[in-house]
Order: C-alpha cells, then structure tokens, then sequence
C-alpha cells in the first residue's frame, strides 16, 4: 500500500541556487511516513503515549531532478518491509505537474521503548494493522 501526500515548495525550503535545500527532502519523506501510519490508523501521538519511539537507524535519498519554490510534489510513500521490531519505506518525490521524478529515498525505523531507549516489539494492536497495509502492498 502506498500513500501519496502533496504539499507545495514553499520559499523557505529552497537555498541560495534557488532550488529546494537537500535536507528537506528528509523533512518530506517523514511526513510521507507519519501520513501512511495515519492512513492505516495509527497515530503517532498514540505509539508515542503507548511509550514507543519510531526512531530513524539509516535513511538516504537520490536526488535526480530540482524542485525548485512554488513546485507542487507529491511524496509516494510506501512500505518496503516490516517485522515487529522494525520497518523500512521507500519514497518517490514528482512534480505534479508533469509527473517527473524529482528524488528517491529510503528509511529503516526501529520501534523503540521510549523510557529505556531500547529496541522493543509492537503490540499486536499497532503490528497487525501494518501487516495488513503490507498485505495489500503485496497483493499490487
């Protein structure tokens, strides 16, 4: 299952060249994150009052065209692999208008206790709505 978010360059997003900084592609791409959990009904201001953390282990991105300010993208989120202890992403950021492919990236997240810091297992209530999302990746 993937999930597409828009949003719009905005001037502040973009560097001296007049093109979008690199590191908002990071930015963009954990807001791809936090709307796919959204969509399959996990919130997380939930995971995080439940005591977990979704920290980052390894993320990179390929930037193969500039977005440059006022482009609309769309971020194209979808999960790659999951176990009860940790989940990866794939992303894909276009320009609306034309639909060209602007940056790829990747993320590992592990689930975390939040008090301890250590890498801990979902509970069945968060892990089977992400099977289910990664199922009907699958089923594509």
């Amino acid at each position: 299952m993937s999930i597409k978010t828009s949003l719009r360059v905005h001037f502040y997003n973009t560097d001296e060249m007049g093109v979008v900084h690199h590191a908002n592609y990071i930015r963009w791409f954990e807001t791809g994150r936090v709307e796919y959990l959204r969509s399959i009904g996990i919130s997380l201001n939930d995971l995080i009052a439940d005591n977990f953390l979704f920290p980052i282990t390894e993320i990179s991105a390929k930037y193969i065209h500039s977005a440059k300010f006022d482009d609309e993208l769309q971020i194209e989120t979808t999960a790659r692999a999951l176990t009860k202890a940790k989940m990866e992403f794939d992303y894909k950021v276009s320009r609306l208008s034309d639909g060209l492919l602007i940056a790829t990236g990747y993320s590992k997240n592990v689930f975390t206790n939040a008090t301890t810091g250590k890498i801990t297992r979902l509970p069945e209530k968060y892990f089977s709505k992400l099977a289910q999302a990664m199922e009907m990746e699958e089923l594509k």
